[in-house]
């Protein structure tokens, strides 16, 4: 499989040579280009991303986004360790050939080669997140988890564990409706455009506040913290949704 697959760095230098990157957004949406200035300044913390191209096709396969576990941006304590944010597989005609293996092969690899503590990674049952399974084969131990969310390990040598923030203890500061995102993702990014709106339309005052750094991001109110809709104190929801969802939620909850 080595002869038909090559592994490409992402870097401030190269972005525009692979637009993809850019979760399946639009290169000429107006969104796309939050995405491009939140990269670039995460570069200069170390964040990473690899995209795994198959020989013969344009279109990356698949990719990983990594970080410093000091900079990455989830309600953990991850100091020592590389942190993956993201792992992909774009399409299911490559999904069960062992891309994901790569990818994360390519992370444990830099983790010893940096003499990291080891690698660690949020996974979800949520179908927008990478599931357990996949690190659970390849070595990595389930260290902590707060439905619907896993916090797994792949160690590299002997130091502090990771760990979970106390997100409920931050939930409670928030009254009201609120909406706590990231441009980390950038159909977020988008959504919190297309929902102020329908919000204006449905007299519904809600709070939006951005999280500009992997500081504010650990001491998020859930454990994703790309994105949340709080209401008095309540996570409505913790990740992307569309907009009929929220409208529905909206009603559902002025009921």
């Amino acid at each position: 499989m080595a002869d038909d697959i090559r592994i490409v760095e992402v870097t401030a230098d190269n972005l525009a040579e692979h637009p993809q990157v850019i979760c399946f957004v639009n290169p000429k949406h107006d969104h796309y280009g939050l995405k491009i200035e939140w990269l670039k300044q995460r570069f200069d913390e170390g964040l990473k991303i690899k995209l795994l191209y198959v020989a013969g096709e344009k279109r990356p396969a698949g990719f990983v986004e990594y970080v410093p576990g000091e900079y990455a941006w989830r309600a953990v304590e991850a100091a020592g360790y590389l942190f993956i944010h993201c792992l992909w597989i774009y399409s299911t005609k490559h999904r069960n050939k062992g891309f994901g293996t790569v990818l994360i092969d390519e992370v444990v690899r830099e983790a010893n080669r940096l003499k990291k503590t080891g690698v660690a990674v949020v996974t979800s049952t949520s179908a927008f997140m990478a599931d357990a399974d996949l690190f659970l084969k390849h070595g990595f131990t389930l260290v902590e988890a707060v439905a619907p969310h896993q916090l797994l390990v792949k160690a590299c040598r002997k130091g502090i564990a990771p760990k979970l923030v106390d997100c409920g203890k931050q939930l409670q500061k928030y009254r009201g409706w609120n909406i706590i995102y990231s441009k980390q993702c950038p159909w977020v990014a988008r959504f919190i455009e297309d929902v102020k709106p329908i919000a204006k339309q449905r007299r519904v005052e809600i709070k939006f506040t951005e999280i500009k750094s992997a500081k504010d991001a650990q001491k998020a109110p859930s454990v994703y913290a790309v994105f949340n809709l709080i209401k008095d104190g309540r996570l409505l929801v913790d990740h992307y949704i569309s907009t009929t969802r929220f409208a529905n939620i909206l009603s559902k909850e002025g009921k």
